[in-house]
Parts: structure tokens; sequence; C-alpha cells
């Protein structure tokens, strides 16, 4: 890649990832609702007839397997398509961050000049962070390539690259463009998946990897988490970004088109609730966090937050940026909690309100910590209930939120002096695991 695609690439990233201004918002909050609206027939339920409310009282039943799950030759071949696309992103990421850190010692990844603002702790994490980054995506490859053996398919193999790593800062910098590129094709192609299983690990990779782009961000003085909804791109976009990196042209291999050929297989369980079901579910928890956020803010000063005793190792880089990344984080989960609404109301359906919360603001190091909790809970619970979702726009949408926490997740947990990525795929819990969770928070429940 010659000085001069990095430069293009840079720059269409820097534009991706600006700051939503309140514009902005407001317009990907419509566009949730449009998306959820594209292709319904009727309310969205999985067996066409009338929705119900879903809150934290167990309406939202545990799957119930059907013969149809067990078809595999029915559905093999899409996913195997979807597979192998993913694959070849893996494949890229894994040989760059391999090869990227065998050219870089972690001195000079330590004293590349992007981080230079941020104290010991940041900076001396770097080596070991990308380190894991690398070793996820090497397990990315290795779990894919299984699961494309398995269901008969062959799984394409490690191309040939050229990266021409020209410093420590553009290695970082282009690694932050892999990742969030990475974000936007898992986003842009999930709904072409069949196999509910196979959906729900897929959208474990999804958050992992924004995850990663989180951190990376971060070390490239951007924001974690720029938009309230995270955007996709088609295979066709995804192959333009990437071309530059493969030794020979990839142009034109796949399409979306190819992803959801013979793709006609319904996802939904007997006994899952309907779409409406699944979004009301989200809604609580979106209503739950919003309220937790904007009540702590409301509770600490920025002062207070700035000093809070979890925050103590930080420099003042971080420490300052704290009360309005929390700002921000709180502004995504009332733009969710705003589209959902949209959404179900558009589809029929009754949105559920606000509860009645008990949070105990103990001291600013709890509302943190407290913070990090219900992020990753979030990012479970949009990974356990994708796979019941019937609509493939509405999919698409949650898809687009459920990277967005799983980003708050991420810069939550390095404050809390946690790896922002524990697991190369994010666990999935079901909705009795997430009420389990939630319930101490919401009176009367």
């Amino acid at each position: 890649m010659t000085s001069e695609d990095y430069d293009d690439a840079d720059d269409r990233e820097r534009v991706y990832r600006a700051m939503a201004s309140r514009r902005k918002v407001l317009a990907s909050t419509a566009a949730f609702g449009a998306a959820a609206l594209a292709g319904c027939a009727g309310n969205g339920n999985g067996d066409g007839g009338t929705d119900t409310d879903t809150d934290m009282d167990g309406s939202m039943d545990e799957p119930t397997p059907t013969e149809e799950d067990t078809d595999e030759e029915s559905m093999s071949q899409p996913d195997v398509d979807v597979l192998n696309y993913a694959l070849t992103l893996e494949h890229l990421e894994y040989a760059f961050y391999r090869d990227g850190l065998d050219e870089f010692d972690d001195e000079q990844l330590r004293n590349a000049d992007q981080v230079q603002v941020y104290g010991d702790k940041i900076r001396g994490e770097i080596p070991g962070r990308i380190e894991t980054v690398r070793d996820h995506e090497k397990g990315h490859v290795e779990r894919i390539s299984t699961v494309v053996s398995d269901l008969g398919g062959e799984p394409v193999g490690e191309a040939e690259y050229t990266f021409e790593y020209e410093s420590p800062e553009a290695f970082i910098e282009t690694a932050m463009v892999l990742e969030n590129t990475g974000v936007a094709a898992y986003k842009g192609a999930a709904p072409a998946i069949k196999n509910n299983d196979i959906l729900s690990a897929a959208l474990g990779i999804h958050s992992v990897e924004a995850r990663h782009a989180s951190f990376l961000n971060v070390l490239n003085q951007e924001s974690p988490y720029p938009d309230a909804f995270d955007e996709a791109q088609s295979p066709e976009e995804v192959t333009e970004a990437a071309n530059p990196f493969f030794q020979a042209d990839i142009g034109g291999s796949t399409t979306m088109d190819d992803l959801e050929e013979d793709a006609e297989y319904d996802r939904k369980n007997a006994g899952d609730p309907g779409d409406l079901g699944v979004l009301n579910f989200a809604l609580t928890l979106e209503h739950l966090e919003n309220a937790f956020y904007r009540d702590g803010l409301d509770e600490f000063s920025d002062d207070e937050i700035q000093n809070a005793d979890v925050l103590s190792e930080f420099g003042d880089e971080i420490q300052s940026a704290v009360p309005d990344r929390l700002r921000t984080v709180q502004e995504h989960e009332k733009a969710h909690v705003d589209a959902i609404t949209s959404t179900v109301e558009e589809l029929g359906g009754d949105p559920n309100s606000e509860a009645e919360y008990t949070f105990e603001y103990e001291s600013p190091t709890k509302f943190i910590q407290t913070a990090r909790v219900l992020e990753n809970t979030g990012v479970a619970a949009y990974a356990g209930a994708g796979p019941t979702v019937e609509n493939d726009d509405v999919l698409a949408a949650a898809a687009s939120i459920h990277s967005v926490e799983a980003r708050h997740a991420g810069f939550l947990n390095e404050l809390n002096g946690m790896s922002p990525y524990p697991d190369a795929v994010d666990e999935a819990k079901s909705p009795s695991e997430v009420r389990e969770d939630v319930q101490p928070f919401i009176e009367d429940s």
C-alpha cells in the first residue's frame, strides 16, 4: 500500500468516525425506524399472530428448538458464503497484526507519536493489548475455518498482502481503520446468516471487533464510540476498502447478492417471541441504561468523576475526558430508547415505558464500576436476542446498537482496570440470565 493510498483510507475513516452532531443522531434514529419497517408485513411476529409487550417478568420465553434447526443441508451453502467472506477479513487482520508486531518492538509502540498524550498506564499496556488483538484474530480465523469445514465447505486461505509498515504511528492508525471496517462488515453481513448458532457466534465476534475498535480509537485520540449507531458496509464497500492490502485484486469477489442467494430460511424457533417482543426486551434494557447515566451524571460533578478512586492510575488526558465520555454514552442510550420506541410504535406495538429504579449511587467509583457491568450485560443481551429476530432489517438495526454497546463496554472495562476485550468471542446471555442481572435495579420487579 502506498502512502497515498494510506492517506486516502485515513481520510475516509476520519469522516466515518466523525463525532455525530445532534442532527446526525436524530437522523440515525429515524433510519433505525425506517430500516425496521423496510420489507415488514404485519406486526413482525414469527407466527403472524398478535404480539404482546415484553418486560422483565419472564414473558420473553427461551427458544424452543424445532426440526428446522437441525436441517443443516438446507442452510449450509449460504452460511458458507458469508463465513468465507468473514474469514477473508479475519485472515487479513491476523496477518496485519502478526507481521506488524514482528516489525515493531514494545518500546517503539509505547513511544508512537499519537500515544504520547497518555500516561504510563495506557502506554505501558499498548504492546500487550495489541498482542491480544492479534490472538483474537487468529482465534477467529481458526473458529471460522472449522465451521466452514464442518458445513462441508472449503475455507478460504490466507492471501498475499502488502502492508508497508512505514512507522509505529501508521501501524496503530491502520489498525484502527481495519477494526472499524471489520465492525461495519459484520454488521452488514449478519442478516444473511441463517443458522441461529452461527449467527450468535458471528454477533459475538462482531462485538469483539467493536471492542478492539474502541480501544484503538482511543489510542489515536478519537472517540471510542463516535456514533449512537454503527454503520454497515456492504461486501462491495468492504472489498474496496481492503483491496489496497491485497497483492492480487479481490474486487468483485463477493456481493450482497452472493450472500443472500438461496437464503430462504426462517431463523425463528417455535416459542420465540415476535420481533415486537424482542424490541421491547431491548427497550427495557435501554431505558435502564439511559436512566442510570442520566441520574448518575446529575448525582456527581465532573470534578468528582475525574477524581474517582478507580481512575487514580490514569493520567490527566484520560481522567479529564471521562465526564464527557459518560455523557456521550447517556446520549447514545437515549437515542436507542427513542429509536426502538418509534420502531415498536410503527410496527403497531405498545412500547415499554421507563420503570422505577434503585441505583444507590454510593460514590463516583461505584458509578463507573456499575456502568461497566450494565454495558457488558447489554452486549450479552443483544447477542442472545439477535438470533430470535425474524426480520432482517430489524436484525441489522439491532446489530448497529449491539456493537455500540460493546464499544461502551470496552472503554468502561479499561477505566476499571480490566481488558477492554477479555475474550475472543463475546458470550451471549438468555433473557432469563439478563433479567437476573438487572432485576436488582428495578423496583417491584
